[in-house]
Order: structure tokens, then sequence, then C-alpha cells
């Protein structure tokens, strides 16, 4: 069943993808909060006063600050502002991080990009080169990725961008599925299928919204199908846009295997940021793909089922649902004879 889109309300622009955490959400900010929490205070004292680890975590929350205050210092700089040398700079700010300098620059650029397209403040080339990007042909290169769009149609609000999608009905709820030309860029559950319409509107105000052709119809019944017997598991072209550090944290996700849970510590380290903990959780909380890319497969250290956007009990019926298919599978394999 698809629910027809309802009259935009208004003309805000799309938003896409974070490639940089919101300002209360920094990295500065976490990589501070990891520094004081390390050396067990609730204000982090100077530098030079840390055990290593804690240090370190605020060398790094300093550089970001750097970054974030609107300059962009090469790298050899910043390692040299952190005494430290250049390589084992780079190590250390991954370490803490979970991206490297560079990658975290990069997000910082095409963050200000995005908000100069926005305001419609300045034309697509002064635009990439006010945000640092030296070079037009490697900035027209990567656009799509992170604006999920050239950036003459991300200045328009995506205008014309098409966008089939569904809502379906299943055992959870109401399902919604959306798919650009690249791929699923939405799974989400709600009890209101209006307002899920609604929510990817909101993402997509300028977008063409449509009804789905041949192809997209069996992508939508793979989903359904799935939630309802996760045995067969989904495997679908996936349109996913965040930052550098988002993505390998939707990658380890896709990894996990059916039925199974770990933590957002055990993620933090397979992707080499053993202590960007926190920063592992707002990734799955920034998912907008549900159940292709399974957040719901991560648990709190203690096990609990803490934190999913489209609610807990969901989250425990589709480990429940998955560990029954994965019974049922196991007792229907035929057993060798002895001997």
């Amino acid at each position: 069943m698809t629910v027809p889109v309802p009259r935009a309300a208004h003309d805000a622009t799309a938003q896409h993808c974070n490639m940089v955490p919101a300002a209360k959400h920094s990295l500065a900010a976490v990589t501070a909060d990891a520094a004081g929490a390390q050396h067990g205070a609730a204000a982090p004292p100077a530098a030079a006063n840390f055990k290593p680890e804690a240090r370190h975590a605020a060398l790094v929350a300093q550089a970001c600050r750097v970054m974030e205050a609107g300059d962009l210092p090469d790298i050899a700089a910043l390692a040299r502002e952190a005494g430290l040398s250049r390589s084992h700079f780079q190590r250390v700010f991954k370490a803490i991080a979970g991206i490297t300098p560079k990658a975290y620059a990069t997000g910082l650029r095409a963050e200000r990009v995005r908000r100069e397209l926005r305001d419609h403040t300045a034309s697509v080339t002064q635009a990439l080169y006010d945000a640092g990007f030296n070079s037009s042909g490697r900035f027209y290169e990567n656009a799509p990725a992170f604006l999920g769009m050239t950036p003459t149609e991300y200045r328009r609000g995506g205008a014309g961008l098409p966008i089939h999608f569904a809502v379906a009905q299943c055992t959870l709820g109401a399902l919604l599925v959306a798919a650009t030309p690249r791929g699923i860029c939405e799974i989400s559950l709600h009890e209101d299928p209006q307002v899920l319409v609604r929510g990817l509107q909101d993402r997509f105000p300028h977008a063409l919204l449509e009804g789905g052709d041949a192809l997209f119809d069996a992508w939508v019944a793979s989903v359904t199908g799935f939630v309802e017997n996760p045995a067969g598991g989904l495997d679908l072209p996936l349109d996913l846009r965040g930052t550098a550090f988002q993505q390998r944290v939707w990658q380890a996700l896709r990894a996990i295997p059916l039925g199974s849970t770990v933590t957002y510590a055990d993620i933090a380290r397979q992707i080499g940021a053993p202590t960007a903990v926190r920063a592992v959780a707002r990734a799955c909380a920034t998912n907008n793909v549900a159940l292709a890319v399974p957040c719901h497969r991560v648990v709190r250290t203690d096990a609990a089922l803490a934190g999913y956007r489209w609610g807990i009990e969901r989250k425990a019926e589709l480990l429940r649902r998955e560990r029954q298919a994965l019974r049922a599978g196991a007792q229907a394999k035929p057993v060798a004879p002895a001997g």
C-alpha cells in the first residue's frame, strides 16, 4: 500500500547527511568528555597532568576545536601544536576519533559547503573554495558521496531528485521503504504511516516522491518478508549517506551475523577506534536504514537493549525472531547417518 504524500508545509532545505556533528555533539566535545572521564574529573585540567590516554584525548579535542573554529591548518601544523610527530599525531587522532585528521577536516569542509549552498549565499564554485577545497575537480568527483547528489541539485534543495517510496503494514506496525536511483535510502518503522511519510518529506522536501516500479516493489517485499521471517537475510543495494566514521560503523553493523549481538564497545574496537564508543552509539542512532543496517543487533555492555530509534520493543522482537529463525534452521538440518 502506498500512502500519498502530503503537500509540503515549508521550503526547508533538504538535510541529506551530517558530515560533522552539531556543536553540542562535536568531536571536540566527545574527546574532551573522554579525557575528563579517564582523568576522573568533571572538567579536565591541563593536558600535561593527564595519564597518556587522557592526554591524547585532550590533544585531539584541542585539534578538533582548532579545525571547528574555522581554521583548517595542515596535519604537520596540528602535530606541532600537539607536540607530536606527524605520524604519531595521526595514529593518536585516529585511535581517539575513529577517523584520520584529514577525513575530519574534509567533513568540516563539506559541512561548510552544505551550509553555504543551503543558505544560497554563494555560487557552487565560491562555496567550495570558501570551504577550503583546493581542487574543483576533486570536489565534484566526491560531492555525490557527501551531498547525495550534485552540488547544483543540493543548492536547489534536491529539487527533482526521484525517490520511490511505499508504506506497507507488517506485524511490527507501519514500515516505510524509500530508494533513490543509487539504492535504498530509508527503511523506518512507526505505528502511524503518516508520521513515516512526513519524516521522509522532511528529509527530502524538494525531491520527487513517487510510487515504485516492479524492481522497487520487489525490494519492499524483501523488507517486509525479512520482518516476518528473517531467515533469508536481507541483501539490497543501499544509498548510505554519512561521514567516513559513520560509514565504517554501518559497514561493521552489516557484518554482524543474523541473530547475534555485539556491544557498542565491540564495534568501536572492530573499526580501530576503541575509545569512540559514544560516537559509535550516535552513528547507530543516526542510521536511517533499519534492518538492512542492523543496528538492532547492538546492545550495551551489560547486554541491555538500550537505544533504538524505532522502539525498544521492536528491537527486542526483531532479535527474538532472528534467534527463532536460527533455531528453526538448525532443527531442519538433516542429521548425517552414523558410521
